[in-house]
């Protein structure tokens, strides 16, 4: 049968999601857990393959198995063979012809930026830092022209893979709440990189060190060399995947705690 699994994890730790030799990921800290579950091998297939330092608050991915497992030995049986930073959510028995990748409609990423002259500590490894004072609505202003279905080439890693740039933006929100500047996207799809370099140009307008129409000359020039830094990995989280309602996923929460007081 085939199994969907909901995972959170915290990737300051990993390289990354996708499995390597000799480096720890998620996937094979997962494959290796649920193996132990399900007496057998088993290779899981994710809905985003998330890079190094990036987290998920609900990553999808499914397997296919001979085991029958209720749900919760899926999720608690697979939770004690696990590290402390990766946790097991939910499971669901799926049609043979879910996948969690190809099924999904859209992906939400947020991009957290604790926004203040001094580094953090206790909030290390999980946001994105800028000492330079941001405007948040300014930012909000000029990221409108990212919306809709268009070429993000200029917002791509050099090394990205996919056979086209064409994506779909179908919301993107900037806002500030005390020192945290947040940047919500929710895309069909989403390029190698493509939530850090939209962070990083958004952030340039932001500082006041670019004009917002920036935003919109990089995107008309399909060209990643003309769009600046490359925002860090550790403010960015995978927020939620959504599926056709036939499947019947849980809705993702969409809720990510801030624990540092302002």
């Amino acid at each position: 049968m085939r199994v969907a699994l909901g995972v959170e994890y915290d990737g300051a730790a990993f390289s990354g999601w996708q499995s390597q030799v000799g480096t720890r990921t998620v996937q094979d800290c997962l494959e290796q857990a649920l193996a132990q579950v399900a007496d057998h091998p088993l290779r899981v297939v994710t809905a985003g393959r998330t890079d190094a330092g990036v987290h998920a608050c609900a990553q999808v991915v499914h397997f296919d198995t001979q085991a029958q497992r209720p749900r919760q030995a899926w999720v608690r049986g697979t939770a004690t063979h696990l590290p402390a930073d990766v946790s097991p959510l939910w499971a669901r028995e799926v049609a043979p012809d879910f996948h969690a990748r190809f099924s999904a409609l859209a992906r939400t990423y947020r991009y957290v930026i604790f926004n203040r002259k001094q580094r953090p500590t206790f909030l290390r490894g999980r946001v994105s830092w800028e000492h330079r004072p941001l405007d948040a609505e300014r930012m909000r202003n000029a990221a409108l022209c990212l919306l809709g279905e268009q070429d993000f080439s200029a917002f791509r890693a050099a090394g990205c893979q996919a056979k086209t740039a064409i994506r779909t933006i179908e919301r993107i929100h900037v806002w500030r709440e005390d020192r945290f500047v947040f940047i919500e996207v929710q895309a069909n799809a989403f390029l190698q990189h493509m939530v850090r370099n939209i962070a990083g140009v958004l952030m340039q307008v932001g500082s006041g060190e670019a004009a917002p129409g920036w935003v919109a000359e990089v995107l008309a020039t399909r060209d990643r060399t003309r769009g600046g830094v490359t925002a860090t990995p550790q403010g960015l989280y995978l927020l939620g995947v959504r599926y056709p309602p036939q499947f019947g996923l849980p809705e993702p929460e969409m809720h990510l705690p801030m624990p540092e007081p302002a």
